[in-house]
């Protein structure tokens, strides 16, 4: 299975604690959540993974970014005709994504989306930015999110597009299946491309094993095999050199669809659901992955000091 990943990529040869900004060096992380392949877990990790983050300190906002508008009818938001959403956003030069966003949970925003973003890539064709404009509306708000996390659609347009352009990074999410590896491969290569061209800091950072059933074998064997593929790009000049396997694995977990039917995260519908602690872990490892290395030592430091040892350790 590893040579199948690999075949279907060009590559060259060769203590919990809390995040702040501070942490961050003030960087505010944009992330685009991407599959090309439908119903892999993409929009409720969108929505959970927020909402951890947001319960970990970080200001953070969703952007439902896909015309069946799930992320926002995830939260309860539905927009009433005259509301602002990601379409007004994206066809008004200059906008402000600070003003179309919506509290949905104590520092949690959601941009949310209705029906009509389907029209957007009509209406922008034919702008010279018309790839450019969730970055520039995302810039026009500042600071006033640590995390920023898009919920892409399933299809590489305009929207797609746009988000990729926008984002510091990507999260893949994926179940550990033979037939995913391949897909996994294809989007890889196509973040590759939109690095050449329009975003060429973006990176491939990690991938989310949703609805996982570690128990059995093939799972087993998929997830070796990833890792052991994205083991063999550390020194090659790809955007994914540096991406990691997200822990833990997000397991398959009944109240993660019940949730979006109450409105709600899992970490507000059931806080004590497997779902709800997976996604929790989950953005622990995100928030070490962003953390940087001068923060790491001083956690270290701090630790240490705590437990009145003589080394760092």
């Amino acid at each position: 299975m590893f040579n199948l990943l690999a075949s279907a990529l060009k590559v060259p040869p060769s203590s919990a604690v809390s995040l702040t900004l501070a942490d961050m060096s003030g960087t505010r992380h944009v992330v685009a959540i991407i599959n090309q392949k439908g119903g892999v877990g993409k929009t409720t990790t969108t929505a959970n993974l927020g909402a951890a983050l947001a319960r970990s300190g970080l200001r953070t906002c969703l952007v439902d970014l896909d015309p069946q508008a799930h992320l926002s009818l995830h939260f309860g938001v539905r927009p009433q005709e005259d509301d602002a959403t990601v379409y007004d956003l994206l066809l008004e030069a200059g906008s402000n994504a600070a003003d179309v966003a919506i509290e949905v949970e104590k520092g949690l925003d959601i941009i949310p989306a209705e029906t009509d973003l389907a029209a957007v890539e009509a209406d922008l064709a034919g702008l010279p930015d018309k790839q450019d404009r969730l970055r520039q509306a995302l810039a026009a708000a500042g600071d006033q999110w640590d995390a920023v996390l898009i919920d892409c659609p399933p299809s590489l347009g305009v929207l797609t597009l746009n988000a990729l352009a926008a984002s510091t990074e990507v999260f893949v999410p994926m179940q550990a299946h033979f037939l995913a590896l391949q897909g996994v491969g294809k989007l890889l290569e196509t973040v590759g491309l939109i690095c050449g061209s329009v975003n060429p800091d973006l990176r491939v950072a990690g991938i989310v094993l949703c609805m996982h059933e570690s128990q059995t074998t093939l799972a087993r064997e998929v997830v070796e095999d990833l890792e052991a593929f994205l083991e063999s790009c550390r020194e090659q000049p790809v955007p994914w050199s540096q991406c990691r396997v997200l822990s833990p694995p997000v397991r398959r977990n009944i109240k993660l669809a019940e949730a979006p039917s109450f409105g709600q995260s899992i970490l507000a519908y059931d806080s004590t659901s497997r779902g709800a602690l997976d996604y929790l872990a989950v953005a622990e490892s995100v928030i070490q992955l962003w953390r940087p290395p001068a923060a790491e030592v001083e956690v270290k430091i701090d630790a240490s000091a705590s437990e009145g040892a003589d080394t760092i350790g």
